[in-house]
């Protein structure tokens, strides 16, 4: 089992808060944070001050106001939102690519202690959402899809 949560860490790449830009919906994304949470307001003037934020500490913060409504589709399509991320970051950063595949056939589990749905949760009851994602873009990419490797340029 590899276990992530700091972008600092060894495994660090794997984290929505890593450094690591994509462009996706014909727009630049300084981290999967920024995508995955401006895409809560999709069509908004809150989408794109969130996608510009400097920060993906700063784009969380922002999506959390509930003074504007998310979009009312949103439970029913974040996940595909995230496979999208995670799908353009890892196509669009060769090294990335090479060491997600380099973690073989590993369990990925995002070491969220307060989040039961992306992450394991305190005790590693949570559904891990996010390392299920990796996974499967981790497999994604190994039979296949080599050949879109320059994915949202």
């Amino acid at each position: 089992m590899i276990s992530f949560y700091v972008p600092s860490n060894e495994y660090g790449f794997l984290c929505n808060f890593s450094a690591h830009g994509f462009t996706l919906d014909d727009r630049y994304w300084p981290t999967v944070e920024h995508y995955f949470q401006a895409k809560k307001f999709a069509g908004s003037g809150h989408e794109e001050r969130i996608r510009v934020s400097r920060t993906p500490k700063e784009a969380k913060n922002l999506s959390q106001t509930r003074k504007l409504p998310l979009r009312p589709d949103w439970e029913g399509v974040k996940v595909d939102v995230m496979r999208n991320a995670l799908m353009a970051k890892f196509k669009t950063h060769a090294d990335l690519r090479d060491a997600l595949l380099a973690t073989g056939d590993e369990e990925l589990v995002e070491n969220a202690p307060t989040d039961y749905f992306w992450g394991c949760g305190k005790l590693g009851g949570g559904q891990n959402m996010l390392g299920k994602l990796l996974m499967e873009t981790r497999q994604a990419l190994r039979v296949g899809d080599r050949d879109s490797a320059s994915f949202g340029g």
